[in-house]
C-alpha cells in the first residue's frame, strides 16, 4: 500500500538518511518538520494524505500503525526503515537524525 503512494522528492546535499514523511497539506507541525529538513539540507520523500482518496489514508494510517507498533499522529517519518518519529518535537528529530 505505501509503495503505491505518489511521493514528492526533495533533493539535498545530506543523503546520509532514508526518510519518508507521511503529512498534512495543512498542518503547521508538518510545515515546521519539511523546513527543518530543507534547511538542514537532507534529502526526503513526502506524501500529503489529505491529497489521496479517504481510503487510500485511512489505509496508509492502518498500515503504519500496525508496522510500527505506534499511534500515527502527523507529521509521521520513518527514517532509514526502522526508526519513526511521530509528530514535530525538534530535539527528538535532532537525535534521531544525529545532528
Amino acid at each position: 500500500m505505501l509503495d503505491t503512494l505518489n511521493y514528492t522528492a526533495v533533493a539535498g546535499e545530506r543523503k546520509d538518511h532514508s526518510i519518508t514523511i507521511y503529512a498534512l497539506s495543512t498542518c503547521g507541525f508538518c510545515k515546521r518538520a519539511l523546513t527543518f529538513l530543507n534547511d538542514r539540507g537532507f534529502s526526503y520523500r513526502y506524501v500529503y494524505l489529505d491529497q489521496v482518496p479517504l481510503e487510500t489514508k485511512n489505509e496508509c494510517k492502518k498500515t503504519l500503525k500496525e508496522k510500527y507498533k505506534d499511534d500515527i499522529a502527523f507529521p509521521f517519518a520513518v527514517v532509514d526503515d526502522g526508526k519513526h518519529l511521530v509528530g514535530f518535537i525538534e530535539p527528538d528529530w535532532m537525535k534521531t537524525l544525529g545532528i
